[in-house]
């Protein structure tokens, strides 16, 4: 999955958009707007777009956090933030492009329901 597959990817979602609070190099992708009355400001992704290959963080489920991560290598805990509700995925071609976009849905369902 190339960076731009998955930008693109990510920013389809209902509300979504592009942020870089931490640095030049860090996509954070947010639903939410906290100028917004009632509204949080809320990111479900995390790309780093200089990394070699592609590496995205990911909100889940901690159950499944501590499933996949045992049977994937290519799938860490979450890199800088909360280890047991994030993931980091590391887009090497052993976690399919298909699971890689389940894993941002879940992820983006988790922060908006």
């Amino acid at each position: 999955m190339t960076l731009q597959d998955l930008h693109d990817y990510l920013l389809s979602f209902e509300n979504a958009w592009l942020d870089y609070p931490f640095d030049a190099g860090t996509a954070v992708y947010k639903v939410g707007h906290k100028d917004v009355p009632g509204q949080q400001e809320k990111m479900f992704a995390l790309i780093a777009e200089d990394s070699k290959p592609l590496r995205v963080s990911l909100k889940t489920d901690p159950q499944l956090n501590e499933l996949l991560q045992a049977k994937y290598e290519t799938i860490l805990p979450g890199y800088h933030l909360n280890k047991k509700h994030w993931m980091t995925v590391i887009c090497s071609g052993q976690v399919s492009d298909d699971e890689i976009k389940d894993l941002a849905r879940l992820s983006y369902r988790l922060v908006t329901e």
